[in-house]
């Protein structure tokens, strides 16, 4: 049954087509080592695997402080993701809206945080307004620039949502900001549920911005460490510290495949029910 489906959207690849492809993989493969090979002999010869860049590495206070970065991290991701998730809804709702001003006020709103440089409103926030509290400029800056984009995505899921269903709802009385809180908003997010993890991610490695405003999060203390260490070792810096940002946006990635996994599992359950 699978290979009959397949066939009908592209051409069964023959042994000559999958000969091409697996010496394309071939090659490709070894591009890659090639480079890493070269990237990492290039660092080697620069000194860069000295022992005595590491060594910053080894100490109690050093470890603590990356830890510290880490968690200041994601304490400004986990406001910024309920901020921007937040404003994003309270947005697309106010786009749909049947109130002609406050669609207007809405649309201005979103498409004027979406043209700002994020950078240039977290420096703004943190000079005029939050001068001693630089965590809630980045907060208050990621999760405003977030939510617009945030906003036309779930924008985007409640469009994508049939007519039917809430012409159904509108027939059995229930209200409008009913059918967006009970049908429309709910089911646009679970369709769109992987843009809007994207752009979580893409919130949590923004977070890096606030080594501008000096915001102790996890790129501020690897400058700060790099700055205090002989032979100021950035290089080593980087390479402790990018794979913490990876391993962050992975686990995030990972409990989004795991929410969408249990909602299909628990929509599937219902159906059975419901047969």
């Amino acid at each position: 049954m699978n290979s009959r489906s397949a066939s009908v959207l592209y051409d069964v690849p023959g042994p000559r087509a999958r000969l091409r492809y697996r010496l394309a993989g071939a090659l490709g493969a070894l591009g890659i080592a090639a480079l890493l090979w070269w990237i990492v002999s290039t660092l080697s010869d620069k000194g860069q695997f000295d022992a005595r860049l590491w060594e910053s590495f080894e100490y109690n206070a050093v470890q603590q402080r990356i830890l510290d970065g880490a968690l200041a991290t994601l304490k400004a991701f986990g406001l910024a993701a309920v901020g921007s998730l937040v404003l994003g809804v309270l947005f697309a709702v106010g786009r749909l809206s049947d109130h002609r001003p406050v669609r207007a006020v809405c649309t201005a709103v979103v498409q004027f945080f979406r043209a700002m440089p994020l950078l240039i409103m977290i420096f703004a926030l943190y000079a005029a307004v939050f001068t001693a509290e630089p965590m809630w400029a980045l907060v208050v800056g990621l999760s405003v620039y977030n939510g617009a984009v945030q906003a036309e995505i779930i924008r985007s899921g409640i469009n994508a949502v049939p007519r039917g269903q809430g012409e159904a709802a509108y027939a059995l009385g229930l209200r409008k900001t009913q059918v967006m809180t009970l049908l429309l908003v709910p089911q646009s997010v679970r369709a769109m549920l992987p843009a809007i993890i994207g752009q979580l991610v893409v919130t949590l490695k923004d977070t890096s911005l606030g080594y501008i405003i000096t915001y102790p999060e996890l790129l501020f203390v690897g400058k700060w460490i790099a700055s205090n260490s002989d032979g100021y070792p950035y290089i080593p810096v980087l390479l402790v510290i990018t794979p913490i940002y990876i391993a962050m946006c992975l686990a995030l990635s990972g409990l989004a495949r795991w929410i969408e996994s249990r909602g299909r599992r628990g929509a599937n359950r219902r159906g059975a029910a419901a047969a």
